[in-house]
């Protein structure tokens, strides 16, 4: 499923127009972006949590070369499905 079928979904769910279902996915996709770029996470019950990690600086290989280089640390977002979601599957 993309964006758009995502969106379809959650109009004829809500019973809403299709505009108002892209500008609240967009919304929730502000919100966490903004809640992990300040270090908070956003936990949704039943679905998951979001957090904003931290990965240390590391040694890679170019795979074309085989050729060391140096990874720079870097924060990388993390979800975690919540017990809702791991009974759904």
């Amino acid at each position: 499923m993309n964006k758009s079928e995502l969106i379809e979904v959650i109009a004829s769910k809500a019973d809403i127009s299709k505009a108002a279902a892209s500008r609240s996915l967009e919304a929730l996709i502000g919100a966490v972006r903004t809640s992990l770029k300040k270090g908070d996470s956003v936990t949704i019950t039943g679905f998951g949590t979001f957090t904003a990690t931290k990965r240390a600086a590391r040694t890679g290989r170019n795979p074309r070369t085989g050729a060391a280089i140096k990874i720079k640390a870097a924060k990388v977002p993390k979800f975690r499905p919540g017990k809702g979601l791991r009974d759904a599957l």
